[in-house]
């Protein structure tokens, strides 16, 4: 049997890593400036990370969610403190596409309502109701296109107000900032109107920060540079440095009813011991705030490259857009300079490195890409 082909796939073999390196099955060593899609949050095979896991995979992986498993409980106060939400509740799930999935029925249950607000150039998730919202017509399937969803341009304030104005959407979801849509930032004022929007038409706001959350902006959550509360914050990618795992925060004018959510894996022993050791890592290295000082850092310098048309990001999320594809530099970046980088769209890359990135490394990246522009 062979694997279904889904990815144009680079011919490296990655079996070791280490921090914001990891080696192919030749030994060759490259630097990550991918962390595997925004996953890889503190650093591939943090010691910490390593013995936290270890030790709770010898003693128990998994058992059903039927029974009391505190260390879910740990996670939630944990993730409380770190984030600024202690008085949300959280609900944890396998992956980000689950995330929004749920976070999206809470929506309908709590106030009846089918449609729901999404912007241009958004990335959801790939289940049924995630990919609807997903504006990218070639991931839709005809089964998942059930006319549920209306598409705005970000940032028009206007069109926005308009659209919610009839009271008839559920939710409203938007990315902290939107990775595959090629690092593109909500502004300021846009988070505020929305925020007071959906307040005044009873419209739940879905924050999906499932790829610019856990300390990737310079902030716990990006939205958090906007000054909003949402109603449902959708996190995964970090939250596991590389063990599945997602979760919702829900606040407080929710209650919950049982039977509407569940789950067979979400919040196992294993994934909440992983995720119990990224917070650990992050509070003791100040992960948050390096990510910030690092992102400045390498903003500042990408503006000095005038091959660049613009630079775009916050924090250890950066998209560079050309005026031509990138699928040249980033083959050379992989194959002659031994760099991992992404892409969003044809022309822009997307830089997702791992929080634990120091300012050498980042030097190093800026010698390499130097060579190949």
């Amino acid at each position: 049997m062979n694997l279904f082909d889904v990815y144009p796939l680079y011919n490296v073999n990655i079996v070791k890593g280490e921090g914001c390196y990891v080696w192919d099955e030749n030994g060759t060593k490259y630097l990550d400036l991918y962390g595997g899609h925004a996953v890889i949050s503190i650093g591939h095979s943090h010691p910490h990370y390593v013995k936290v896991v270890s030790d709770q995979i010898a003693k128990l992986g998994f058992y059903s969610n039927s029974v009391i498993n505190k260390l879910q409980q740990e996670v939630a106060e944990r993730l409380g403190k770190l984030s600024g939400y202690e008085d949300y509740s959280l609900f944890l799930i396998n992956s980000g596409a689950e995330a929004n999935e749920n976070a999206l029925k809470l929506a309908s249950f709590h106030n009846g309502r089918t449609k729901v607000l999404s912007f241009n150039q958004s990335f959801h998730g790939r289940t049924s109701l995630a990919v609807e919202v997903t504006q990218n017509p070639k991931i839709i399937a005809p089964i998942n296109d059930n006319g549920h969803v209306t598409y705005l341009p970000l940032n028009d304030i206007e069109a926005m107000r308009t659209a919610l104005a009839g009271g008839e959407f559920c939710a409203a979801i938007i990315e902290g900032i939107q990775g595959v849509g090629g690092i593109q930032t909500p502004t300021t004022e846009f988070m505020q109107e929305l925020r007071k929007a959906c307040t005044e038409t009873g419209t739940i706001l879905v924050l999906d920060e499932i790829q610019s959350g856990y300390g990737r902006s310079g902030k716990f959550f990006a939205h958090q540079y906007a000054d909003i509360r949402p109603d449902l914050i959708t996190v995964a990618k970090g939250i596991g440095n590389g063990f599945p795992m997602a979760g919702v925060l829900i606040s407080p004018i929710f209650t919950p009813v049982y039977g509407q959510l569940g789950t067979t894996f979400g919040g196992n022993h294993l994934a909440c011991a992983a995720a119990l050791a990224v917070m650990d890592v992050i509070e003791q290295e100040d992960l948050v705030q390096n990510a910030r000082k690092i992102g400045d850092y390498l903003l500042n310098e990408f503006k000095k490259f005038p091959e660049i048309k613009e630079v775009r990001g916050c924090g250890l999320m950066i998209g560079l857009e050309f005026d031509k594809p990138i699928k040249e530099m980033r083959s050379r970046l992989i194959y002659d300079e031994h760099v991992f980088t992404g892409a969003s769209g044809t022309n822009v890359l997307r830089l997702l490195p791992p929080l634990c990135i120091r300012k050498e490394e980042a030097d190093e990246f800026l010698t390499k890409f130097r060579k190949v522009l």
